[in-house]
């Protein structure tokens, strides 16, 4: 927990050119840590027994081409016992160190704009943040997800600890929570921009932002504590091991230091823009400032720094000048102001505030409780915070500096507005985003607003207009699927005709766990006498039908149909031959012709609320060699998948629904089928993933089968974004199927894809997958379900 000692500063670590942008602890040496700047460096301090009690460059890091932003520590594994540095930068890009190099290990690619944050997780699991509006899931230096649904900058994000969450925070104000790649969540509360993200526990979490609160949100949505404290943006959070007392830092130039909710001390710092903070194991505090400079403050008397070098830094601090236009002094009226004799009184809390006159300098002075004094924290700049005579208007703003910016030869100029208060990079890349201008001129630009305004930076304040960053744009939330369940026959309501009814779900053992039927057996021949269930490498096919029964249905519904979708005699002759010839695949029928597969696709095409009976003879007609190639080839193969995707719209009919992944999944019983599907992976299973939330145990129980399929073709190929598809869409599912048969097909299909698969396995456990299947080993009937999700966990260990 934070010590109950006021904290002092320990060091002062002038190792950086430029900003401070990024701090995390390292695991190893003990007390060591990581800084990264936008000096385009990262660097590795570890404590010296000098009698300065300060820290001492390892080595420094180097791999970017611009600057570096954000930086995390990846936790030791077998391979990298000491962990691994991840750093993300301007260039897009995400450079990945170990201890000991100061050059990269690897370097990740995928992000279209700066990285902006990291967290790292379980079983090298790293989850990236970045101005492109998405998140991004990486593993075994592969990109297994990208998650997407913010529609602004994502500033935060962070791991949970268990059960495969993550969070996100956005430039949009909302933080999500994705589970398996999904969003499950989207809270909303903050005023402006996320800007941080900090664990709590597995259940809660803080979050900071542009609007200058701190929020503490349960997980399941509620937020049940907002702090408030500092004046301007709040840009980094950090939480003591107790997991109740946590500190921030902002652009009001502080460091604080939060115990039992309130904010128990303020430390001011002689730089604008204090970007980041991490606590180092022994408690002690380290904040990366916009002045370049990193510095240690600790509660223990025998780490702090010398009496000449704590006056030396409050020295520093008295002498920097704020600008009232930064809003943290509030509005400043010269005649107003108390002498120096306002001094002698005591102030209320730690870090209040107190502004005298002296003479014609306006001084800011702070109180110390633990001095038990006023200490000077700088020069008022201006005196007042109404603007100057110098101000520029443009398009209905003042500002300090309007600049012509001419991009193209001959081609129009462009206008920059500014204020010295603001940020030279993030008006530069605001600058480049309004104009469509590519994100390489960002230091270019930058650099040409700092010196054109002479050296006279002070720091951030909240930008006049929209952003990419504060709002701008429009957040989208998800829907999901709350319609009520389909009871009775889904089809006709009557009971009668139910495509597939004569399926055992529940089959007796020793027999093939999927369908009844005889002995189990597996193209895989890896599997051992202690698991007959996976890995399942040949496809589970839905056989069951009647025909006179579907040939009835047809012409029932063909008889009531309107005049314009009345199918013809010989469409229906056509039909029922097929039907027949498809039906018992091996007897002595003619195969089909070409004229009666082309007359199943037109009559495919009947309205939905009929046309399931023809869906059904699709479903049985995909698995005759003929008719799969014909159907699934290369032409006509996009057309049909494009088809049943349209039916399986999670507002469409359930009978469709169900029919159409039934379809599907007789796919993969024929070479063209297969070839089809693995084509039409991404876009397959993310339409029937949605089908999860449909509230239908035979949809659940293809959908299931469907994922199960893929598993199975996808086992011996090395295809990591494939099989990440796999684990999460059967993830998902499981959330919320709730029958049994379901849940075994989508056990066995999690059982293939992690099977003789290292990267899968751990991509698994990172999304807490073990935890998740974890209640299925109990259940006794079916036995099936308890043995399989134990041979699951137990690859999973």
């Amino acid at each position: 927990m934070a010590s109950s000692n006021a904290y002092k500063l320990r060091c002062s670590i002038p190792g950086h050119e430029m900003d401070v942008r990024g701090l995390a602890s390292a695991v190893f040496p003990d007390g060591a840590f990581v800084s990264v700047s936008r000096d385009r460096t990262g660097r590795v301090w570890v404590p010296n027994s000098s009698p300065d009690k300060g820290f001492t460059e390892m080595h420094s890091l180097s791999g970017h081409s611009n600057f570096v932003s954000c930086v995390c520590v990846i936790a030791p594994s077998e391979t990298y016992p000491r962990g691994l540095i991840a750093t993300g930068g301007n260039d897009n890009n995400i450079c990945v160190f170990t201890m000991d190099q100061s050059q990269p290990l690897f370097t990740l690619t995928g992000h279209k704009s700066t990285v902006c944050t990291l967290s790292s997780g379980k079983f090298g699991t790293l989850l990236s943040g970045s101005w492109d509006t998405t998140a991004k899931v990486w593993l075994n230096e592969k990109c297994m997800m990208t998650l997407e649904g913010h529609s602004a900058a994502v500033w935060a994000v962070i791991i949970l600890p268990e059960q495969g969450l993550m969070l996100s925070g956005s430039a949009d104000k909302t933080i999500k929570l994705w589970k398996a790649g999904r969003c499950e969540k989207t809270y909303e509360g903050h005023e402006d921009c996320v800007r941080g993200l900090a664990v709590i526990s597995n259940t809660e979490f803080f979050s900071c932002s542009n609007d200058t609160s701190i929020r503490r949100w349960l997980v399941t949505g509620e937020c049940v504590q907002v702090y408030y404290s500092h004046t301007n943006y709040i840009y980094s959070m950090a939480v003591f091991p107790n997991s109740q007392d946590f500190i921030s830092t902002g652009e009001d130039r502080t460091l604080r230091i939060w115990r039992q909710g309130e904010c128990s001390q303020t430390i001011r710092l002689p730089a604008q823009s204090v970007w980041c903070c991490c606590i180092l194991p022994n408690g002690d505090i380290a904040i990366g400032a916009s002045d370049g400079i990193i510095r240690v403050f600790t509660p223990a008397e025998d780490r702090m720094a010398s009496v000449e070098d704590l006056q030396a830094f409050e020295d520093e601090l008295s002498k920097t000048t704020i600008d009232p236009k930064t809003g943290d002094l509030g509005d400043i009226k010269m005649e107003d102001l108390p002498g120096r004799e306002h001094l002698n009184e005591p102030g209320n809390r730690d870090g209040q505030t107190r502004l005298i006159k002296d003479g014609q300098k306006v001084e800011a002075y702070q109180w110390s409780v633990s001095d038990d004094r006023w200490m000077k924290i700088g020069d008022v700049v201006g005196g007042s915070n109404q603007q100057t005579s110098k101000n520029v208007m443009y398009e209905g703003k003042e500002y300090d500096y309007v600049f012509t910016i001419d991009v193209n030869e001959g081609g129009p100029s462009m206008k920059l507005p500014y204020n010295l208060s603001e940020d030279p990079w993030l008006t530069a890349h605001n600058f480049l985003q309004k104009n469509d201008l590519s994100a390489m001129f960002l230091d270019q630009v930058a650099n040409f607003i700092i010196e054109n305004t002479k050296g006279l930076v002070v720091g951030p304040a909240p930008p006049a207009g929209g952003d990419p960053f504060t709002g701008g744009a429009r957040y989208i939330p998800g829907a999901s699927d709350e319609r009520p369940g389909f009871g009775g026959d889904p089809f006709t309501g009557s009971g009668r005709y139910i495509p597939g009814s004569g399926q055992n779900p529940s089959a007796p053992a020793g027999v093939d766990p999927f369908t009844g039927r005889g002995a189990y057996s597996s193209s895989a021949l890896r599997q051992t006498a202690n698991n007959i269930y996976f890995p399942k490498t040949d496809g589970v096919t839905f056989e069951q039908a009647n025909s006179s029964q579907i040939i009835a249905k047809i012409k029932e519904l063909n008889g009531d149909a309107p005049q314009e979708h009345r199918l013809s005699e010989e469409i229906l002759e056509s039909l029922e031959r097929l039907l027949v010839s498809v039906s018992e695949p091996n007897s002595s029928n003619s195969p089909p012709t070409i004229q009666e597969i082309n007359l199943l696709w037109k009559a495919a095409h009947w309205p939905e609320d009929i046309v399931f009976p023809v869906l059904d003879i699709m479903r049985l007609a995909v698995r005759h060699p003929q008719v799969n190639e014909t159907l699934c080839g290369e032409s006509e193969g996009v057309q049909l998948c494009n088809h049943l995707l349209s039916l399986m719209r999670p507002e469409g009919r359930p009978a469709n629904q169900m029919l159409a992944l039934r379809t599907l999944c007789n796919c993969f019983g024929g070479r063209h089928g297969r070839a089809l599907l693995l084509a039409q992976r991404e876009t397959v299973l993310s339409r029937a993933a949605d089908l999860a939330g449909v509230c239908n145990k035979n949809i659940h129980i293809a959908l299931a089968t469907l994922v199960l399929n893929y598993a199975g073709c996808l086992h011996s190929q090395p295809d990591l974004d494939a099989k990440a598809q796999c684990l999460s869409v059967a993830s998902r599912a499981l959330e919320t199927v709730q029958d049994k048969e379901a849940v075994f097909r989508l056990l066995v299909a999690l059982g293939t894809t992690v099977a003789s698969d290292q990267t899968a396995r751990d991509l698994a456990r990172s999304l807490g997958v073990n935890s998740q299947i974890s209640k299925f080993s109990s259940v006794s009937d079916p036995s099936k379900v308890a043995e399989c999700c134990q041979l699951v966990l137990k690859e999973l260990q």
